[in-house]
């Protein structure tokens, strides 16, 4: 199986069909097809073969799926490149893949200038997509890997993990049969294809043939008004996403009854977002997934259990779920917190040029997370903290997640993050960096006593700093490393 066939096969399906919405450009889904072969002979003329690597810097456009698609068919790899990267980091990226060709949009012209690697800027692609071709003889397939996905690398240089073209289509299927997704849906497309979490989801449209907005660059008014303006059924978010959506909902008021449900995911989705979601009658689907995993592991959707929002719901299917010991790697009881192993035919085939770190990730084909959680007794998983987040205070495990879930219920709180500092009594401490909401004022005694009511004592946090903002990643995920080497404020 080469992924290239899902786009190959859409297009004979639904040829006609708009399958591409990006401004004012309609691509439907055998227009797409004809500039992946264009793409794919253009590639061929130019020496490449299979195993060669070409590299993406481009938003949410078609040309990220005419490159990928293309080159799948041939076997050349794709790396995705985070386009938030300082050049620094993405000349890293570039050489580590050892990428031959960088394609990017020509907003990034000056920053691939320099990277030392030969580039296309996509209006150039528009002249190769005049040129007539066929479908080409494709080249790898199953477990051969297609798609290079560099971890966000939150502590020190990401990682490259490759991913197969089974691992695409298994995570495709294990979307689209666990929540609804319909070819007759309007998928908003503002999770960026350079993380996990737009990328596959990108594959899931096409093969169920639903249509794509694609969003270039997010902001929650333009969200509001796409969702009027092409009858948005479902988007995939992160929690930021969400929160600036809602703040900005009551000045927009956009019509969403065309809106079924959002996904959201990269961190855990706080209650008061899934809560204020739902007044406006829009269900949030909280996911939870790893780049490693292609994506998502498991899903929380109303229509399992209303009121467990704070749980990650149940595995995706074809998604195989155990909790081990920590230390024993020995399986547990349920109710009991341990690290957090999957199975399945999602699972990665290696992270590129480091054999030894995919052997301590991979064992015996289940991949060990570095996630921390438990299930409930009635099969619904509870992601509670990283294992490297995990706060060792006095000999007892306290999980930073768990307390950041009860302090984002003050009524202060905007966001919050804890992490464990250094502490000559105990070891470490939980220390907790607070947003305050706009028009709100509270002090450090007053977090402590709030989290002193609702959990033990020796879980709570000892110290708060206020900050005007949490660090984050190009994904939104907080950067809890810079919080740790971080002074109070």
């Amino acid at each position: 199986m080469n992924i290239g066939q899902v786009l190959a096969s859409r297009a004979a399906l639904l040829g006609e069909k708009v399958g591409f919405i990006h401004n004012e450009k309609q691509i439907t889904f055998a227009e797409m097809n004809m500039r992946a072969n264009s793409f794919s002979q253009f590639l061929q003329q130019e020496g490449f073969k299979a195993g060669d690597k070409i590299a993406l810097l481009c938003k949410n456009n078609e040309h990220v799926i005419a490159a990928f698609f293309g080159a799948a068919k041939l076997g050349i790899v794709t790396v995705m490149l985070n386009y938030r990267l300082q050049a620094a980091e993405l000349q890293y990226i570039v050489e580590h893949s050892d990428a031959k060709l960088l394609i990017h949009d020509e907003v990034f012209k000056e920053v691939t200038s320099q990277l030392g690697v030969t580039a296309i800027g996509t209006d150039e692609l528009q002249k190769l997509y005049m040129i007539t071709a066929q479908e080409p003889l494709y080249v790898t397939a199953d477990h051969e890997p297609i798609l290079i996905m560099y971890t966000s690398g939150t502590t020190g240089k990401p990682k490259g993990a490759l991913l197969s073209h089974i691992n695409l289509q298994a995570a495709s299927i294990g979307l689209s049969h666990t929540i609804d997704w319909w070819e007759q849906d309007r998928f908003l497309m503002v999770a960026p294809f350079f993380h996990i979490g737009g990328f596959a989801p990108l594959i899931t449209n096409i093969h169920v043939g639903a249509t794509m907005i694609l969003m270039e660059d997010f902001h929650p008014v333009d969200a509001w008004k796409a969702i009027q303006i092409h009858q948005i059924t479902t988007m995939m978010t992160v929690p930021a996403m969400l929160s600036f959506m809602l703040q900005t909902y009551p000045v927009v008021k956009s019509d969403v009854s065309s809106l079924r449900n959002i996904s959201c995911g990269a961190s855990v989705v706080p209650a008061s977002l899934i809560l204020g979601f739902r007044q406006l009658g829009v269900p949030i689907q909280q996911v939870y997934g790893v780049t490693e995993f292609t994506g998502g592991v498991s899903f929380w959707k109303e229509t399992q259990n209303k009121e467990k929002f704070t749980s990650m719901g149940k595995p995706v299917m074809q998604c195989g779920i155990r909790i081990v010991d920590i230390e024993t790697k020995e399986p547990v009881s349920t109710g009991t917190i341990g690290e957090i192993v999957l199975s399945g035919p999602q699972v990665f085939v290696g992270y590129y040029k480091n054999i030894e770190g995919y052997n301590q990730t991979v064992r015996n084909g289940e991949l060990f997370t570095g996630d921390v959680g438990y299930f409930d007794e009635d099969g619904f998983l509870y992601v509670v903290d990283r294992l490297k987040d995990m706060i060792i205070s006095g000999g007892e495990n306290i999980y930073s997640a768990e307390l950041e879930l009860t302090l984002a219920q003050h009524e202060a709180v905007l966001e919050v993050a804890v992490v464990g500092v250094p502490n000559e009594r105990w070891g470490e401490v939980p220390r907790a960096y607070v947003v305050v909401k706009e028009n709100h004022s509270v002090t450090e005694d007053d977090i402590i006593g709030f989290c002193k009511e609702r959990l033990a004592s020796y879980k709570c946090v000892k110290e708060v700093s206020f900050i005007e903002q949490l660090p984050r990643n190009a994904v939104g995920k907080i950067l809890k490393n810079h919080l740790k080497v971080a002074n109070p404020v």
